[in-house]
């Protein structure tokens, strides 16, 4: 049976927006009915979007640039990027849309039953669902996003106020809880991740994806340093540590793997303070699905081995 999927995603930044759109590109009987960016500055998103379907020979895809910056949404009204010229083996031509084109992607999406994931701010899925109120009452939706548990020891101890895609756009993520079903991938989990260093000989020897990943991998490794940032008082991250699976292991749940995974409905409310949203388990909270364990090691070998065969 072909899976279906909606990807709705703030590639450009951190790399790991890139592996995950790799992995769905690579996974088996899988249907992408559609990649949407969100936190856009006038298309720039949605070309690296087009640039990298076209590296995949997969131009049937269709994709949409979101919610702009300048539409005042974000927290931020300017974000950072690495220079083009190094990430990328070609120059980027920005693809602006009207964002109901963006919208438009989406409601088919969800009228052809595909699962819907979000790995950026949740902007566009709010939107979607104020033009046709209650399409997302009863979509499938995976968000990569959420900090309702500690961290376990020996990882990076991440803050609520690091958990981009929920702070970015805090009325979106309240109206997610209010208006749809999802289920939290918490960036508690997606933490204890890793890209390595010796990962990449076996991605560059696959295709042109696999060499792009090599290139933003190397780029992110030299200006990042994440292993210097957090591996002295992270004893639990690979010493050749590069980046975080957030977005990838966010689809790969999305999609069903479940290696050690345990998913349960826990009960939360949501509280405003300072400007950042929290989630905080209360009895009389709203159910909530929440991915609460996996098998970090069983995932990180899991990426590699689909994205190098």
């Amino acid at each position: 049976m072909t899976l279906k999927i909606h990807l709705d995603t703030d590639i450009g930044g951190d790399m790991d927006d890139l592996c995950a759109i790799a992995m769905l590109l690579k996974w088996p009987d899988l249907e992408i009915t559609g990649i949407t960016t969100t936190a856009e500055e006038k298309g720039r998103r949605a070309g690296y979007v087009d640039t990298v379907l076209k590296i995949a020979n997969r131009t049937e895809i269709p994709f949409g640039a979101g919610a702009d910056l300048a539409d005042g949404y974000f927290r931020y009204d300017q974000l950072g990027y690495p220079p083009d010229d190094q990430n990328w083996p070609e120059p980027i031509s920005p693809h602006p849309n009207p964002i109901d084109d963006a919208l438009e992607i989406i409601k088919s999406s969800i009228e052809q039953g595909a699962v819907l994931v979000g790995i950026g701010p949740f902007t566009n899925f709010m939107l979607v669902d104020q033009k046709y109120p209650g399409i997302l009452k009863d979509a499938k939706l995976f968000l990569m996003g959420g900090y309702v548990y500690d961290i376990p020891s020996g990882f990076p101890q991440f803050s609520r106020q690091d958990d981009w895609n929920m702070q970015l756009d805090i009325r979106a993520a309240q109206y997610m809880f209010d208006h749809a079903n999802p289920t939290l991938i918490p960036l508690t989990l997606t933490a204890q991740t890793a890209l390595c260093r010796s990962d990449l000989p076996k991605l560059a020897h696959t295709d042109k994806l696999g060499e792009l990943l090599v290139r933003q991998a190397e780029l992110f490794e030299r200006t990042e340093n994440l292993a210097g940032r957090y591996g002295p008082t992270s004893p639990k991250l690979p010493i050749d540590f590069i980046n975080f699976h957030h977005d990838p292991l966010a689809c790969a749940i999305a999609l069903g793997w479940r290696d050690g995974v345990t998913i349960e409905d826990v009960p939360l409310k949501l509280e405003v303070r300072d400007t950042y949203l929290y989630e905080i388990p209360d009895p009389v909270g709203r159910p909530t699905s929440l991915v609460t364990q996996i098998d970090v090691h069983a995932f990180n070998d899991y990426w590699l081995n689909l994205l190098s065969h």
